[in-house]
């Protein structure tokens, strides 16, 4: 039996087109879907990004269409790949604020979006903090007080 054969025998296409019509019209109505088929993510958050807040486990397709719309929809995803958080910080620096332990990279990119985002890491190395500055010369405001505390003329790696 294939799983088309399958699901026709047990109605769960029917199931399926009747979640996919619900979020047509109205796209939180997937917060009353429990297990939400990928289509139906999709779907639905096609129609309104901030829906993935109401998605348990969305798939990543689901993940990157919200986060394009508005990055900082980061914070309600839970376990976001890596190719999420490039674009979600890409699209929005502050969302930096939303990504646990960021790297190098996406620091840089998220500074590179808004240099006020700078605001939302911890201990930034110098080519953050100099990207930040770059960006918005107002960013140096967010730098650490102990940065200034440093003898002016040491090396900076």
């Amino acid at each position: 039996m294939t799983k088309r054969e399958f699901c026709k025998k047990h109605g769960i296409e029917v199931i399926v087109d009747a979640h996919l019509e619900a979020v047509i019209k109205n796209s939180f109505a997937i917060k009353l879907i429990k297990y939400p088929s990928k289509k139906v993510q999709i779907t639905a958050v096609k129609k309104d990004g901030f829906v993935i807040n109401n998605i348990n486990n969305p798939c990543e397709e689901a993940q990157l269409i919200a986060v394009k719309e508005d990055g900082a929809l980061i914070k309600y995803i839970k376990k976001p790949t890596k190719q999420v958080r490039l674009i979600a910080v890409k699209q929005n620096g502050n969302a930096i604020e939303y990504v646990k332990s960021p790297t190098e990279e996406e620091q840089l990119i998220a500074v590179k979006q808004n240099g006020y985002a700078i605001r939302f890491l911890n201990k930034p190395s110098i080519s953050v903090m100099d990207e930040a500055v770059n960006q918005n010369v107002d960013a140096h405001k967010y730098l650490s007080d102990d940065w200034f505390d440093v003898d002016v003329d040491e090396e900076v790696a």
